[in-house]
């Protein structure tokens, strides 16, 4: 499609992601001297958004990890002002509140900082911003089309006439050049059809992957593993790709070098280059059909090689409560302490609250390790650190607490909430990255928009919108590689 004129832009939703994408489109074209095309957004309710059907509020910030303050002022300055006028009151404060640094860490194997001095957040009522929306697109009628009670069911491509046709449950058809969102349908775990072609074209990234590295025939052996599993179910694939993930190839190092670009504008045309090679894999290793409950209870830990000054920074979040942490790739652990407090200069504790992760040991190639995935955008919070031992021995503890969502506000909410009470993730629409909170406002909120929007953490919507691109391929196995094995949690070979 790459040869193909835009005019003709169809939006799945009409959401606060699917809006701000419509009106981005609108207000962004003319200012590159582009004219913007046709845009129509369908929208399955029948009406503007109440306090009933849209949930409670969300936070909007303009730090490097939600960028929403940064996207409202991109579309439009004015827009940005009336919304900000909506503000929810904080305390005895109003809006413009100011936060400290936060803090962003991947943990694989070292740990990256990102310090912001200070940011502006505040509060809004989901159904006053969407409404605002709305009402802008309102404005903008001459290029956007609005449709209520229009509900997409399915989309395929046309080759011949490079097009997307989109059909909608009361028998309506339309087409475009550019379809932007999921339908609710449109994961492997939900349609068993869509299994064999993301499973190809995530074994073509990886053979693509692996080859740029001279690393072509170990591609091909995790390429040809993961093709034996396309035609046995979602769950089979899932187990495939978590199986491949715990190997030690260069299939985990890649995804993670391009989950932890993104965002940063320095490397956005690194990941914005793997979007069709890794993307695929990163879908079907997500789109997890078994650990459908939130973990609770467990203690995790990690090894890492830690610089005083990434020390200092944790202890710091010590410190402060309003700092958190979130982790923006899959982080491997394990849940035995033994297995991993002897490697490097810092022991890292991990409590989980309340948040998704999956044990791989069942599949690993390694099951003694006691391997636990965490999954991207969970939060932390860093609760002691402290150093035992002096000289060579010295070592560094480190404890975290790991929640699905961690801020201030959601705090007592999730503590009253067990494992059970939250759906397993879904994502639908990937521009949500537009705009949306940084987490779902209340559990029912999360239920109601099941297959409704990217929730959670601008992290994983990252992961998402970039998983949505439908391409990569996983598996490797290097058994040379076996005597100086040392994976992502540290662990060497036994």
């Amino acid at each position: 499609m790459s040869s193909t004129k835009l005019e003709r832009v169809i939006i799945v939703g009409g959401g606060l992601g699917g809006l701000a994408t419509a009106l981005s489109f609108y207000y962004i074209f003319p200012r590159h001297n582009l004219k913007a095309p046709s845009i129509t957004v369908y929208e399955r309710d029948t009406i503007k958004s109440n306090r009933l059907n849209e949930g409670y509020t969300l936070q909007l910030r303009d730090d490097p990890n939600n960028g929403g303050i940064q996207a409202l002022k991109t579309i439009d300055d004015q827009l940005y002002r009336d919304i900000k006028q909506m503000a929810a009151p904080t305390g005895n404060k109003n809006m413009g509140m100011k936060i400290g640094f936060g803090i962003n860490c991947d943990i694989n194997p070292t740990i990256k900082f990102i310090r912001d001095t200070e940011h502006e957040m505040f509060r809004v009522a989901r159904y006053s911003l969407r409404n605002r929306l709305v009402d802008e697109v309102k404005r903008s009628s001459s290029v956007i089309d609005l449709q209520w009670n229009s509900h997409v069911i399915k989309a395929d491509y046309d080759k011949i006439t490079n097009k997307v046709i989109v059909e909608l449950q009361d028998g309506r058809r339309d087409e475009c050049d550019l379809l932007i969102g999921l339908l609710p349908n449109d994961l492997p775990s939900k349609n068993r059809s869509l299994i064999p072609d993301l499973v190809e074209k995530a074994a073509h990234g990886i053979i693509e992957e692996g080859t740029k590295i001279n690393k072509k025939y170990e591609a091909l052996e995790l390429a040809l593993r993961l093709r034996e599993q396309k035609d046995r179910g979602i769950e089979e694939v899932w187990k495939c790709c978590a199986y491949l993930y715990t190997l030690e190839s260069f299939l985990y190092e890649k995804l993670h070098e391009v989950m932890v670009s993104v965002g940063d504008k320095n490397k956005e045309q690194l990941w914005r280059s793997k979007l069709g090679t890794v993307g695929p894999f990163c879908l079907l290793l997500w789109d997890d059909p078994i650990h459908r409950k939130l973990t609770t209870g467990k203690t995790l830990y990690r090894a890492a090689e830690l610089q005083l000054d990434e020390i200092n920074e944790y202890k710091g979040m010590v410190e402060d409560r309003k700092n958190y942490g979130s982790f923006q790739a899959y982080i491997s652990c394990s849940r035995n302490r033994a297995k991993v407090e002897k490697l490097g200069n810092t022991l890292i504790i991990m409590k989980v609250l309340i948040a998704f992760t999956a044990n791989l040991s069942p599949l690993s190639q390694y099951p003694n390790e006691e391997e636990e995935l965490i999954i991207p955008g969970v939060c932390f919070r860093v609760t002691s650190v402290k150093s035992v031992g002096v000289g060579d021995k010295k070592k560094h503890v480190i404890e975290l607490q790991l929640r699905q969502r961690f801020t201030v506000g959601d705090i007592t909410e999730i503590s009253k909430i067990s494992g059970d009470a939250y759906v397993h993730r879904n994502a639908v629409n990937i521009m949500g990255t537009y705009i949306d909170n940084d987490y779902a406002d209340t559990p029912a909120h999360d239920n109601r928009h099941h297959n409704a929007h990217v929730s959670i953490r601008v992290d994983r919507r990252r992961i998402i919108q970039a998983a949505i691109m439908y391409d990569r391929d996983g598996y490797v196995i290097d058994k040379k590689k076996s005597e100086q094995r040392q994976n992502v949690l540290g662990v060497p070979n036994t």
